[in-house]
């Protein structure tokens, strides 16, 4: 199993940095693919792959932000503006994964993972049309706007980069801004996610030992060491190799994760 999260992180690391997508869609399907052969997690494996995922981005995330951050591509107003709804938000969304049986939370999963598979697919994320662009909201907007992210991203385990660029893009920030402050807002997301997913899990009888509530130990370590070690080269690779190709690849490859979560009820 150690030489499965190893190889796991190195997939996710390599890809994130190559394509800018975050691990979480990737390690939350396979964790569910290698608990449920093993038997490992009982009733409630999807909670704790979602949890284990929120826990290794919080290690990732640092090391993308400290990148972003010397490039001088984080808006960090923009950023503390949105982190006191992302961080409530994520509370609320571990708090509905944990109520969520198993199959019904699979099922949120897949569909969103096959919704973010055709939006590569179809290269739907491109800049909007400045004259349908507006400005960033007020205070309440921007809250709701995190609140949303962060709850969406805690349900399904994700850094919420899916959510959070196009929502920046859509409030006329350049791209590469977007991109930056949305790399920050993955932190918040990934520490009030998976202490939520902690806490909600502790003493939980089901979960296997080493686990901190919904947080798997070994999973973590051999995941968040080898997708920390692997990002740089995914990010050397993408000025080597056609990333538009590979993203529609990608997006085939998370199809059928999607799918295979769905048809594993």
């Amino acid at each position: 199993m150690l030489i499965a999260y190893a190889v796991l992180g190195t997939f996710a690391g390599i890809m994130a940095g190559l394509l800018g997508v975050g691990g979480g869609l990737v390690i939350v399907p396979v964790l569910v693919m290698l608990w449920q052969a093993d038997g490992l997690g009982g009733s409630q494996m999807v909670q704790l792959a979602i949890g284990t995922s929120l826990a290794v981005i919080v290690f990732t995330s640092l090391s993308s932000v400290r990148a972003h951050h010397q490039r001088g591509s984080v808006l960090w107003p923009v950023f503390w503006r949105l982190t006191p709804g992302i961080l409530l938000g994520a509370g609320v969304g571990a708090t509905l994964a944990s109520a969520l049986p198993q199959a019904t939370l699979k099922m949120v999963f897949g569909i969103f993972e096959l919704l973010v598979a055709i939006q590569m697919l179809l290269s739907l994320r491109r800049s909007v049309d400045t004259s349908t662009k507006r400005d960033l909201p007020g205070t309440l907007g921007m809250g709701l706007a995190g609140g949303v992210i962060g709850a969406v991203s805690a349900l399904v385990g994700i850094g919420g980069g899916t959510l959070t660029v196009p929502f920046l893009d859509a409030c006329k920030l350049r791209m590469q801004k977007a991109v930056g402050t949305s790399a920050a807002c993955g932190l918040p997301i990934a520490v009030s996610g998976a202490l939520s997913y902690m806490l909600l899990g502790w003493g939980n009888t089901q979960l296997p030992a080493n686990s901190a509530g919904f947080v798997y130990g070994p999973a973590l370590v051999g995941i968040a060491i080898t997708s920390m070690l692997f990002a740089p080269l995914g990010a050397a690779l993408a000025h080597r190799l056609p990333t538009s190709v590979l993203k529609k690849i990608f997006a085939g490859f998370l199809a059928l994760l999607g799918i295979w979560m769905l048809g594993s009820q």
